[in-house]
């Protein structure tokens, strides 16, 4: 039953998390607004354009850098709700009457639950969709300067790369896709002066890329996997996942795709390369129960010591979440280092902190 007091301490948590997510956030903002000032002014238009365009430009950043602290939020919003009830002596009359203190930081533990669940909920439904704008430099928001391609591999195995790319027309200059040896043709190069891609619709040359200028002009029976011969000179190579925006971001590409997107490229046929989405999708998963546990780790250590000073408790919490995300990302690099398996590197947090926290949850003063 949700009581009066209840609903006062879970108030409470959401206006700390409310101040702390302006407060970090914002900074962020003013922090990297000043660092590249002469980037935005360096875009043509009248200072009204410009402001609206780095309004616009944050907006869609904005979700990227809660993605990185949503966790740290969390914790420190409810660091810093005990620590006030600590300080105004409000937890007092409720120990007194013989409430327990777990059932007094309850509201809290729920409050943070929600607010944990925020970060995946922004990583599934709210960032795919930004992920075009996360991707545009700050001196080129239309696409049209050239941007160096960093290539990326399709689920059929082809690897595709280029010299230079425009955003704006999804065109790539001195194209080269190379297939693999298990292509009907066997390993070749094809390259391209010109490729285009055309996304998914309905006539057949959609998602792919249209190729012009293409050596050598005629293709060797049997063709490759995915390519259609359109003429000398001229042809089409249909992708799966090897879109514009994949090629220019090169292997890190999947880091906005949604976890239904990771796992629908898990289960492709073509393996190459996929131990580092093994373990990003594996994090995915593993995220909402290391954001609980670090919340719980946090609160726990603040009611160790009640009369500790509140900027005290939010420093001690704050170096205990850093070692935590150091441990999460040595995790990951083995991990990503195959040194142990995906799911491994990504429970191993868990296994190692989940005890840590209910012991130190268990050691709250009642």
């Amino acid at each position: 039953m949700i009581t009066t007091l209840d609903r006062m301490v879970l108030i409470s948590f959401f206006r700390s998390y409310a101040i702390v997510w302006v407060s970090l956030i914002g900074l962020f903002v003013v922090i990297d607004l000043f660092t590249h000032l002469d980037a935005f002014m360096a875009r043509p238009g009248s200072f009204p354009s410009i402001a609206a365009y780095i309004v616009k430009y944050y907006l869609f950043h904005i979700p990227q850098v809660f993605d990185l602290l949503a966790e740290p939020i969390a914790l420190l919003a409810a660091t810093f709700t005990v620590s006030w009830m600590q300080r105004n002596n409000e937890m007092l009359p409720q120990l007194s009457a013989g409430i327990p203190t777990r059932r007094i930081i309850r509201p809290i533990l729920i409050g943070g639950t929600l607010a944990i669940a925020l970060a995946p909920l922004n990583t599934e439904f709210i960032i795919p969709e930004v992920a075009d704008e996360l991707m545009a430099s700050r001196d080129d928001p239309e696409g049209a300067k050239a941007q160096i391609m960093m290539g990326a591999f399709d689920t059929s195995g082809v690897h595709l790369e280029g010299m230079a790319g425009f955003r704006k027309d999804r065109r790539v200059d001195r194209f080269c896709a190379t297939f693999p040896e298990t292509s009907p043709s066997g390993m070749v190069h094809i390259t391209a002066e010109e490729a285009i891609y055309v996304p998914p619709g309905e006539g057949q040359l959609s998602g792919g890329w249209m190729l012009t200028g293409v050596l050598p002009e005629l293709q060797p029976e049997p063709m490759p996997t995915g390519f259609t011969q359109l003429g000398p000179g001229r042809g089409f190579l249909k992708t799966d996942t090897a879109d514009y925006d994949t090629v220019r971001r090169g292997g890190t590409w999947y880091i906005y795709a949604s976890t239904a997107r990771l796992r629908e490229m898990l289960g492709a046929d073509e393996a190459r390369r996929q131990v580092k989405l093994a373990v990003l999708f594996h994090s995915r998963i593993t995220r909402p129960l290391i954001g609980v546990l670090l919340v719980l780790l946090g609160i726990s250590i603040i009611l160790w010591n009640p009369s500790r000073h509140m900027a005290l408790s939010a420093g001690l919490c704050m170096a205990i979440g850093t070692g935590y995300y150091g441990c999460i990302i040595g995790c990951t690099a083995i991990g990503n280092s195959a040194l142990v398996s995906p799911a491994l590197s990504a429970w191993l947090p868990v296994m190692i902190y989940g005890p840590v926290a209910f012991v130190a949850f268990d050691m709250i003063h009642t």
